[in-house]
């Protein structure tokens, strides 16, 4: 490995960094299933690939709205079946909330990803009226930003209230030089094209969200994505890149706020 591939790698390592980094997937999996266990999605097909598929947690009554969250994993891991309990939060609020798997890397590459979000918050779209409102962590954070770039046109853009990119990925060009591109594949046209920070940007409310505690890397891209939007940074103290995302599961915690606010 060359030196500089290997200081891109610790740059955008979390595990390693974090006291008991390696023990999170297996509590998000075990807490993912004791919600599913209380509150049975209903899974939605959104295209004909394995991974396409959806979960909507319905609210008792009629749902406010929609929330989508899409998950991370640098485009290489996890599925919605992970992060179920992350849906408490604006369930309590009777908001409906959906959590799309995607096809990942090295089977597909982030383009592909990005359409299949597209396709996926469509599919929401027609299952549920009313706003929509898009989060994400990680490699989800650059997904559901990118849904905000002009150089896609979906039929249910106006009816998004917010997007919260949490911990995003907004300029790819670094990962071009990571070990992880072994399984991205991403050249120059891809990561300027797939780059939220980059692209003609759509006029829609924004909040950036990363941890106060995370990786220097991490609180770079956030900062860089809300500058170029004009739009809130938030820094959420003592929070690092793993733990960011557990108010999603609390109703009155302020990123839950600022999501459904």
């Amino acid at each position: 490995m060359t030196d500089s591939r290997a200081a891109i790698d610790v740059a955008y390592a979390n595990a390693s960094h974090i006291p008991g980094g390696m023990e999170y997937p297996a509590r998000w999996a075990e807490a993912a299933a004791a919600f599913r266990e209380r509150h049975p999605p209903e899974e939605i097909a959104y295209g004909a690939g394995a991974r396409q598929r959806l979960d909507l947690f319905r609210p008792e009554g009629e749902a406010k709205g929609a929330v989508i969250f899409v998950h991370g994993g640098f485009w290489r891991a996890f599925d919605k079946s992970s992060w179920s309990h992350l849906a408490e939060g604006a369930l309590a609020h009777g908001w409906a909330v959906a959590m799309p798997s995607y096809t990942l890397a090295p089977e597909a590459r982030i383009a592909a990803m990005t359409r299949e979000i597209e396709a996926a918050i469509g599919a929401v779209a027609e299952a549920v009226p009313g706003p929509l409102r898009l989060a994400g962590h990680s490699a989800g954070g650059h997904l559901v930003a990118r849904m905000a770039c002009a150089d896609l046109s979906p039929p249910w853009r106006d009816r998004v209230a917010r997007i919260v990119p949490i911990s995003p990925l907004s300029d790819l060009r670094p990962l071009m030089g990571a070990t992880m591109n072994d399984d991205l594949r991403l050249d120059r046209e891809e990561a300027e094209a797939e780059s939220p920070l980059l692209c003609e940007q759509v006029d829609l409310p924004m909040t950036v969200w990363v941890g106060a505690a995370e990786r220097p890397a991490f609180i770079d891209q956030a900062r860089w994505l809300a500058e170029r939007r004009g739009c809130e940074l938030v820094e959420a103290p003592g929070r690092h890149h793993f733990d960011v995302i557990e108010e999603l599961a609390e109703p009155d915690s302020p990123l839950t706020e600022t999501l459904l606010g």
